[in-house]
Protein backbone atom coordinates (compact mmCIF):
# COMPACT_ATOMS: atom_id res chain seq x y z
CA UNK A 1 0.00 0.00 0.00
CA UNK A 2 1.53 3.35 -0.86
CA UNK A 3 1.47 6.05 1.85
CA UNK A 4 -0.66 9.37 0.58
CA UNK A 5 1.56 11.46 2.39
CA UNK A 6 0.15 14.58 1.31
CA UNK A 7 -2.99 13.68 2.08
CA UNK A 8 -1.92 12.11 5.80
CA UNK A 9 -0.08 15.47 6.88
CA UNK A 10 -3.04 17.28 6.80
CA UNK A 11 -5.13 14.98 8.68
CA UNK A 12 -2.40 14.88 11.37
CA UNK A 13 -2.26 18.71 11.54
CA UNK A 14 -6.37 18.33 11.90
CA UNK A 15 -6.21 15.79 14.34
CA UNK A 16 -8.05 16.67 17.72
CA UNK A 17 -9.00 20.13 16.26
CA UNK A 18 -12.65 21.66 16.93
CA UNK A 19 -13.33 20.97 13.41
CA UNK A 20 -15.08 18.44 10.90
CA UNK A 21 -12.40 16.53 8.43
CA UNK A 22 -14.60 16.49 4.87
CA UNK A 23 -12.38 13.91 2.87
CA UNK A 24 -13.68 14.40 -1.22
CA UNK A 25 -12.77 13.21 -4.34
CA UNK A 26 -14.07 10.83 -7.57
CA UNK A 27 -14.68 7.38 -6.77
CA UNK A 28 -11.70 4.78 -6.24
CA UNK A 29 -9.39 7.52 -5.55
CA UNK A 30 -8.46 5.92 -2.23
CA UNK A 31 -10.69 7.85 0.13
CA UNK A 32 -11.48 4.79 2.42
CA UNK A 33 -7.62 3.64 2.01
CA UNK A 34 -6.43 6.99 3.41
CA UNK A 35 -9.35 7.07 6.58
CA UNK A 36 -7.98 3.29 6.74
CA UNK A 37 -4.40 4.25 6.80
CA UNK A 38 -4.69 7.39 9.27
CA UNK A 39 -6.61 5.04 11.58
CA UNK A 40 -3.89 2.66 11.57
CA UNK A 41 -1.63 5.20 12.65
CA UNK A 42 -4.03 6.71 15.49
CA UNK A 43 -3.85 2.96 17.06
CA UNK A 44 0.28 3.03 16.28
CA UNK A 45 0.21 6.39 18.76
CA UNK A 46 -1.45 4.77 21.67
CA UNK A 47 -5.17 5.78 20.79
CA UNK A 48 -7.35 2.28 22.16
CA UNK A 49 -9.31 0.69 19.35
CA UNK A 50 -12.19 1.20 21.53
CA UNK A 51 -12.18 5.17 20.85
CA UNK A 52 -12.57 4.35 17.33
CA UNK A 53 -15.63 4.27 15.46
CA UNK A 54 -15.39 3.24 11.54
CA UNK A 55 -18.27 2.92 9.71
CA UNK A 56 -17.85 2.28 5.37
CA UNK A 57 -21.49 2.29 4.33
CA UNK A 58 -20.51 0.68 1.22
CA UNK A 59 -20.08 -2.26 3.35
CA UNK A 60 -22.86 -5.22 3.84
CA UNK A 61 -23.15 -5.65 7.04
CA UNK A 62 -23.97 -1.20 7.63
CA UNK A 63 -26.38 -1.17 4.72
CA UNK A 64 -29.22 -1.19 7.00
CA UNK A 65 -28.56 1.81 8.27
CA UNK A 66 -30.50 4.46 6.35
CA UNK A 67 -31.76 6.24 8.93
CA UNK A 68 -29.97 9.12 10.52
CA UNK A 69 -30.89 8.97 13.81
CA UNK A 70 -30.90 5.22 14.41
CA UNK A 71 -27.08 5.62 13.31
CA UNK A 72 -26.57 8.21 15.64
CA UNK A 73 -27.92 6.22 18.48
CA UNK A 74 -25.97 3.11 17.31
CA UNK A 75 -22.51 5.34 17.40
CA UNK A 76 -23.39 7.42 20.76
CA UNK A 77 -23.73 4.09 22.41
CA UNK A 78 -19.89 3.22 21.88
CA UNK A 79 -19.41 6.68 23.25
CA UNK A 80 -18.19 8.10 26.94
CA UNK A 81 -17.69 11.78 28.45
CA UNK A 82 -13.99 10.20 29.69
CA UNK A 83 -12.37 10.24 26.51
CA UNK A 84 -11.46 11.72 23.45
CA UNK A 85 -13.27 9.78 20.19
CA UNK A 86 -12.71 9.11 16.34
CA UNK A 87 -15.35 8.56 14.63
CA UNK A 88 -14.79 7.64 10.65
CA UNK A 89 -17.85 8.12 8.20
CA UNK A 90 -16.54 6.71 4.92
CA UNK A 91 -19.25 7.61 1.94
CA UNK A 92 -21.84 9.52 4.35
CA UNK A 93 -23.67 10.32 1.63
CA UNK A 94 -25.64 7.07 1.06
CA UNK A 95 -27.01 8.10 4.48
CA UNK A 96 -30.73 9.87 4.17
CA UNK A 97 -30.56 13.04 5.82
CA UNK A 98 -26.53 12.57 6.71
CA UNK A 99 -25.60 16.49 7.16
CA UNK A 100 -28.00 16.33 10.43
CA UNK A 101 -26.53 13.28 11.33
CA UNK A 102 -22.68 14.96 10.78
CA UNK A 103 -23.79 18.11 12.98
CA UNK A 104 -25.29 16.36 15.85
CA UNK A 105 -22.33 14.31 16.56
CA UNK A 106 -19.85 17.22 15.33
CA UNK A 107 -21.68 19.07 18.87
CA UNK A 108 -20.18 16.74 21.03
CA UNK A 109 -17.19 17.62 22.62
CA UNK A 110 -15.45 14.30 22.65
CA UNK A 111 -15.83 13.52 18.98
CA UNK A 112 -13.21 14.24 16.35
CA UNK A 113 -15.14 13.51 13.09
CA UNK A 114 -14.06 12.69 10.44
CA UNK A 115 -15.89 11.92 6.35
CA UNK A 116 -15.36 10.77 3.06
CA UNK A 117 -17.73 11.13 -0.15
CA UNK A 118 -17.48 10.75 -3.63
CA UNK A 119 -19.08 14.07 -4.92
CA UNK A 120 -19.64 17.52 -3.63
CA UNK A 121 -23.31 17.08 -3.01
CA UNK A 122 -21.40 15.89 -0.17
CA UNK A 123 -20.29 19.66 0.22
CA UNK A 124 -23.90 21.29 -1.11
CA UNK A 125 -25.16 24.51 -0.22
CA UNK A 126 -27.38 22.74 2.67
CA UNK A 127 -24.10 21.15 4.24
CA UNK A 128 -22.38 23.90 3.41
CA UNK A 129 -24.63 26.30 5.01
CA UNK A 130 -24.99 24.09 8.24
CA UNK A 131 -21.56 24.00 8.77
CA UNK A 132 -20.22 27.86 7.73
CA UNK A 133 -17.07 27.57 9.23
CA UNK A 134 -16.47 24.18 10.84
CA UNK A 135 -15.33 21.83 8.28
CA UNK A 136 -12.46 21.80 6.30
CA UNK A 137 -12.54 19.72 3.00
CA UNK A 138 -9.40 17.81 1.67
CA UNK A 139 -9.44 17.05 -2.07
CA UNK A 140 -7.96 13.83 -2.87
CA UNK A 141 -6.99 12.91 -6.24
CA UNK A 142 -5.59 9.28 -8.09
CA UNK A 143 -1.55 9.36 -7.77
CA UNK A 144 0.48 11.62 -8.37
CA UNK A 145 3.53 11.10 -10.15
CA UNK A 146 6.00 10.29 -7.31
CA UNK A 147 3.29 7.97 -5.84
CA UNK A 148 3.09 6.62 -9.17
CA UNK A 149 6.75 5.96 -9.02
CA UNK A 150 6.45 4.24 -5.56
CA UNK A 151 3.82 2.21 -6.91
CA UNK A 152 6.10 1.00 -9.79
CA UNK A 153 9.51 0.44 -8.04
CA UNK A 154 10.98 -2.01 -10.38
CA UNK A 155 11.07 0.72 -13.57
CA UNK A 156 14.17 2.54 -12.29
CA UNK A 157 13.86 4.59 -15.70
CA UNK A 158 12.24 7.48 -14.45
CA UNK A 159 11.40 8.73 -17.94
CA UNK A 160 10.23 5.85 -19.45
CA UNK A 161 7.95 5.67 -16.62
CA UNK A 162 6.45 9.06 -16.80
CA UNK A 163 5.76 8.07 -20.65
CA UNK A 164 3.31 5.46 -19.05
CA UNK A 165 2.23 7.77 -16.66
CA UNK A 166 0.88 10.41 -19.46
CA UNK A 167 -0.51 7.67 -21.01
CA UNK A 168 -2.35 5.48 -18.24
CA UNK A 169 -4.81 5.57 -15.64
CA UNK A 170 -3.06 6.59 -11.86
CA UNK A 171 -6.32 5.20 -10.12
CA UNK A 172 -4.33 3.53 -7.23
CA UNK A 173 -6.59 -0.10 -8.25
CA UNK A 174 -5.76 0.28 -11.72
CA UNK A 175 -2.12 0.71 -11.18
CA UNK A 176 -2.18 -2.64 -9.04
CA UNK A 177 -4.19 -4.24 -11.90
CA UNK A 178 -1.52 -3.12 -14.80
CA UNK A 179 1.07 -4.90 -13.34
CA UNK A 180 -1.04 -8.77 -14.07
CA UNK A 181 -2.88 -7.22 -17.19
CA UNK A 182 -3.52 -3.83 -19.36
CA UNK A 183 -6.79 -5.14 -20.65
CA UNK A 184 -8.70 -5.84 -17.02
CA UNK A 185 -7.72 -1.91 -16.23
CA UNK A 186 -9.72 -1.10 -19.98
CA UNK A 187 -12.61 -3.19 -17.60
CA UNK A 188 -11.96 -1.43 -14.48
CA UNK A 189 -11.71 1.76 -15.92
CA UNK A 190 -15.47 1.43 -17.76
CA UNK A 191 -16.61 0.76 -14.97
CA UNK A 192 -15.38 3.74 -12.81
CA UNK A 193 -16.43 5.87 -16.00
CA UNK A 194 -20.14 4.41 -16.36
CA UNK A 195 -20.49 4.56 -12.15
CA UNK A 196 -19.63 8.50 -12.45
CA UNK A 197 -21.96 9.46 -15.36
CA UNK A 198 -24.88 6.83 -15.10
CA UNK A 199 -25.07 7.05 -11.44
CA UNK A 200 -23.40 10.17 -10.14
CA UNK A 201 -24.87 12.38 -12.99
CA UNK A 202 -27.31 11.13 -14.81
CA UNK A 203 -29.32 9.27 -12.42
CA UNK A 204 -29.27 11.73 -9.60
CA UNK A 205 -29.80 14.95 -11.80
CA UNK A 206 -32.83 12.64 -13.77
CA UNK A 207 -31.12 13.20 -16.88
CA UNK A 208 -32.67 11.10 -19.56
CA UNK A 209 -30.32 12.00 -22.78
CA UNK A 210 -27.74 10.30 -21.68
CA UNK A 211 -26.40 10.07 -25.40
CA UNK A 212 -25.82 14.24 -24.94
CA UNK A 213 -24.11 13.30 -21.92
CA UNK A 214 -21.61 11.37 -23.40
CA UNK A 215 -21.03 13.35 -25.78
CA UNK A 216 -20.68 16.28 -24.48
CA UNK A 217 -17.52 14.92 -21.86
CA UNK A 218 -15.79 13.25 -24.78
CA UNK A 219 -16.01 16.68 -26.15
CA UNK A 220 -14.28 17.90 -23.05
CA UNK A 221 -11.70 14.84 -22.72
CA UNK A 222 -10.75 15.53 -26.13
CA UNK A 223 -10.08 19.52 -24.99
CA UNK A 224 -8.12 18.96 -22.04
CA UNK A 225 -6.11 21.89 -21.73
CA UNK A 226 -7.68 24.18 -24.52
CA UNK A 227 -9.91 27.06 -23.80
CA UNK A 228 -13.89 26.28 -23.86
CA UNK A 229 -17.09 27.86 -23.40
CA UNK A 230 -20.41 26.69 -23.10
CA UNK A 231 -21.05 28.56 -26.78
CA UNK A 232 -18.55 26.96 -28.51
CA UNK A 233 -19.25 23.24 -26.94
CA UNK A 234 -22.73 24.12 -28.27
CA UNK A 235 -21.41 25.13 -31.63
CA UNK A 236 -19.02 21.99 -32.24
CA UNK A 237 -21.24 19.33 -30.81
CA UNK A 238 -24.54 21.02 -32.71
CA UNK A 239 -22.80 21.35 -35.99
CA UNK A 240 -23.98 18.08 -37.63
CA UNK A 241 -26.73 16.85 -35.40
CA UNK A 242 -30.05 16.65 -35.59
CA UNK A 243 -30.67 17.29 -31.88
CA UNK A 244 -29.30 20.51 -30.67
CA UNK A 245 -28.13 20.91 -27.08
CA UNK A 246 -28.98 24.56 -25.83
CA UNK A 247 -26.28 26.28 -24.17
CA UNK A 248 -28.16 26.57 -20.89
CA UNK A 249 -27.92 22.45 -21.27
CA UNK A 250 -24.28 22.21 -21.55
CA UNK A 251 -23.42 24.93 -18.41
CA UNK A 252 -25.66 22.34 -16.41
CA UNK A 253 -23.47 19.77 -17.65
CA UNK A 254 -20.35 21.19 -17.14
CA UNK A 255 -21.14 22.15 -13.41
CA UNK A 256 -22.17 18.41 -13.05
CA UNK A 257 -18.96 16.96 -14.41
CA UNK A 258 -16.80 19.62 -12.11
CA UNK A 259 -19.36 18.38 -8.77
CA UNK A 260 -18.28 14.58 -9.86
CA UNK A 261 -14.94 14.89 -9.69
CA UNK A 262 -14.67 13.80 -12.96
CA UNK A 263 -13.51 17.19 -14.68
CA UNK A 264 -11.72 19.75 -12.70
CA UNK A 265 -11.97 23.91 -13.75
CA UNK A 266 -9.13 26.21 -14.25
CA UNK A 267 -10.82 29.71 -14.76
CA UNK A 268 -9.30 32.32 -16.71
CA UNK A 269 -7.11 35.25 -15.08
CA UNK A 270 -6.36 38.69 -15.94
CA UNK A 271 -2.79 38.86 -14.59
CA UNK A 272 -2.57 42.87 -15.39
CA UNK A 273 -6.09 43.46 -14.31
CA UNK A 274 -5.84 41.20 -11.31
CA UNK A 275 -9.67 39.86 -12.27
CA UNK A 276 -11.07 36.53 -12.89
CA UNK A 277 -12.49 37.02 -16.76
CA UNK A 278 -15.53 35.19 -17.26
CA UNK A 279 -15.51 34.27 -21.01
CA UNK A 280 -13.47 30.73 -21.58
CA UNK A 281 -11.58 28.35 -19.38
CA UNK A 282 -9.90 25.00 -19.36
CA UNK A 283 -10.72 21.49 -17.82
CA UNK A 284 -8.60 18.78 -17.28
CA UNK A 285 -9.59 14.92 -16.49
CA UNK A 286 -8.85 13.85 -13.04
CA UNK A 287 -7.45 10.50 -14.77
CA UNK A 288 -5.72 10.51 -18.37
CA UNK A 289 -6.06 6.84 -18.71
CA UNK A 290 -10.17 7.80 -18.53
CA UNK A 291 -10.33 9.28 -21.85
CA UNK A 292 -8.40 6.38 -23.50
CA UNK A 293 -12.07 5.12 -22.54
CA UNK A 294 -13.85 8.04 -24.77
CA UNK A 295 -11.58 9.02 -27.47
CA UNK A 296 -9.09 7.36 -29.61
CA UNK A 297 -5.85 7.52 -27.61
CA UNK A 298 -2.20 7.41 -29.23
CA UNK A 299 0.77 7.61 -27.03
CA UNK A 300 2.93 9.91 -28.85
CA UNK A 301 -0.13 12.27 -30.08
CA UNK A 302 -1.01 15.10 -28.13
CA UNK A 303 1.29 14.72 -25.56
CA UNK A 304 1.75 18.64 -24.78
CA UNK A 305 -2.03 19.14 -23.66
CA UNK A 306 -1.50 15.71 -21.24
CA UNK A 307 1.69 17.27 -19.92
CA UNK A 308 -0.16 20.49 -19.11
CA UNK A 309 -2.74 18.21 -17.44
CA UNK A 310 -0.22 16.62 -15.35
CA UNK A 311 1.16 20.20 -14.11
CA UNK A 312 -1.88 21.04 -13.17
CA UNK A 313 -2.94 18.51 -10.68
CA UNK A 314 0.69 18.35 -9.30
CA UNK A 315 -0.30 22.40 -8.64
CA UNK A 316 -3.51 21.46 -6.93
CA UNK A 317 -1.93 18.89 -4.72
CA UNK A 318 0.33 21.26 -3.63
CA UNK A 319 -1.87 24.00 -2.44
CA UNK A 320 -3.14 27.31 -4.07
CA UNK A 321 -5.73 28.50 -6.35
CA UNK A 322 -4.85 27.56 -10.06
CA UNK A 323 -6.11 29.43 -12.94
CA UNK A 324 -4.98 29.94 -16.58
CA UNK A 325 -3.36 33.17 -16.88
CA UNK A 326 -3.77 36.10 -19.40
CA UNK A 327 -1.85 39.06 -19.78
CA UNK A 328 -2.37 41.51 -22.34
CA UNK A 329 -2.30 39.22 -25.10
CA UNK A 330 0.08 36.96 -24.20
CA UNK A 331 -1.51 34.28 -22.25
CA UNK A 332 0.50 32.10 -19.23
CA UNK A 333 -0.06 28.39 -18.55
CA UNK A 334 -1.08 28.68 -15.05
CA UNK A 335 -1.27 31.32 -11.84
CA UNK A 336 -1.26 30.13 -8.65
CA UNK A 337 -2.46 31.96 -6.11
CA UNK A 338 -0.88 30.65 -2.83
CA UNK A 339 -2.43 30.84 0.43
CA UNK A 340 0.02 33.32 1.86
CA UNK A 341 -0.93 35.69 -0.98
CA UNK A 342 2.00 34.78 -2.77
CA UNK A 343 2.22 34.25 -6.54
CA UNK A 344 3.68 31.79 -9.14
CA UNK A 345 3.22 31.56 -12.82
CA UNK A 346 4.18 28.63 -14.89
CA UNK A 347 4.47 27.75 -18.70
CA UNK A 348 4.53 24.07 -19.68
CA UNK A 349 5.85 22.95 -22.74
CA UNK A 350 6.96 19.65 -24.19
CA UNK A 351 10.45 20.57 -25.19
CA UNK A 352 11.89 23.84 -26.28
CA UNK A 353 14.79 22.95 -27.79
CA UNK A 354 14.18 24.57 -31.17
CA UNK A 355 14.19 29.06 -30.61
CA UNK A 356 11.11 29.27 -31.94
CA UNK A 357 9.25 27.71 -29.40
CA UNK A 358 11.33 29.14 -26.34
CA UNK A 359 11.03 32.72 -27.23
CA UNK A 360 7.16 31.70 -27.57
CA UNK A 361 7.44 30.25 -24.01
CA UNK A 362 9.81 33.08 -22.63
CA UNK A 363 8.21 36.02 -24.03
CA UNK A 364 4.88 35.24 -22.15
CA UNK A 365 6.82 35.93 -18.98
CA UNK A 366 8.87 39.10 -20.59
CA UNK A 367 6.07 42.07 -19.64
CA UNK A 368 4.94 40.69 -15.82
CA UNK A 369 6.39 43.54 -13.76
CA UNK A 370 5.88 42.07 -9.86
CA UNK A 371 9.04 39.64 -8.68
CA UNK A 372 6.77 36.22 -7.88
CA UNK A 373 8.83 33.09 -8.93
CA UNK A 374 8.20 32.38 -12.95
CA UNK A 375 9.32 28.47 -14.08
CA UNK A 376 9.05 26.74 -17.26
CA UNK A 377 8.57 23.09 -17.18
CA UNK A 378 9.46 20.99 -19.81
CA UNK A 379 11.11 17.91 -20.39
CA UNK A 380 14.45 18.82 -21.43
CA UNK A 381 17.19 17.63 -19.36
CA UNK A 382 18.64 20.85 -18.39
CA UNK A 383 17.97 22.79 -15.14
CA UNK A 384 18.87 26.56 -15.82
CA UNK A 385 18.04 30.22 -15.00
CA UNK A 386 17.39 32.28 -17.93
CA UNK A 387 16.78 35.97 -16.92
CA UNK A 388 15.51 35.69 -13.66
CA UNK A 389 12.47 32.67 -15.02
CA UNK A 390 13.60 29.34 -13.86
CA UNK A 391 13.48 26.37 -16.05
CA UNK A 392 12.94 22.86 -14.62
CA UNK A 393 12.80 19.18 -15.87
CA UNK A 394 8.92 18.71 -14.81
CA UNK A 395 9.99 14.96 -14.24
CA UNK A 396 12.57 16.13 -11.98
CA UNK A 397 9.86 18.44 -10.42
CA UNK A 398 7.09 15.94 -9.83
CA UNK A 399 9.51 13.84 -7.82
CA UNK A 400 10.58 16.38 -5.47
Amino acid sequence: MIKRETYLSKLRQLKDQNIIKVITGIRRSGKSTLLEAYKEELLSSGVSQRNIVFLNFEERENINFTNWTTLYDEIIKSVNTDNNYYVFLDEVQLINDFEKLINSLFVKKNIDLYVTGSNAYLLSSELATLLTGRYIAINIQPYSFKEYALANKDEKNTDRLFRKYINDSCFPEAVTISQKSEDLVKDYLQTIYDTVIIKDIAKRYKLRNIYNLHRIVSFLFDSVGSYVSPTNIAEELNKNSQKKISHNTIIKYLDYFTQSYILYSAPRYDIKGKELLTTNEKFYVVDLGLRNIVTTNKHDADLGHKLENVVYFELFRRGGKVYVGKHNDKEIDFVVQKPNNEREYYQVAFTVNDEKTFMREISAFKNIKDNYPKYLLTLDFDNTNIDGIQKLNVVDWLLQ
